[in-house]
């Protein structure tokens, strides 16, 4: 990999460039990460303000911030899966459904925290 030996400052620059391209590579290429910054635009602020404490704000944002996070992980598996080959192996089926499923789990993760915080407030 290109300047796998620099150090220092330019391996932070190096490492910020790289994950831009990725985080660019994923919005331009995966539907369901921009579908997930869509909602994750609007909720921020929401969050931020229905949570009274400091804790709540960071578990409601902090929950929706993990949803992406772990679309970014399934679509790298995904992206290495198909890189390897296209045809169907159930190896293959496999990682990317456990890799979905993951993403599932961060979504009613995200859900249960807003739910647990908000629900005694208003009932």
């Amino acid at each position: 990999m290109a300047y796998q030996n620099a150090k220092g400052w330019r391996r932070v620059v190096n490492a910020f460039g790289y994950s831009m391209r990725g985080l660019k590579a994923c919005y331009e290429l995966e539907e369901a990460f921009r579908q997930e910054v869509f909602v994750l635009i609007p909720l921020v602020p929401v969050g931020l303000w229905l949570g009274d404490t400091p804790v709540e704000r960071a578990m409601l944002v902090g929950s929706l911030m993990l949803v992406p996070i772990v679309e970014l992980l399934n679509s790298a598996i995904e992206a290495n899966v198909d890189r390897v080959g296209l045809e169907r192996h159930e190896l293959s089926k496999r990682a990317k459904d456990i890799a979905s499923a993951a993403v599932f789990t961060s979504i009613l993760f995200a859900a249960v925290i807003w739910a647990l915080i908000l629900l005694p407030k208003w009932l």
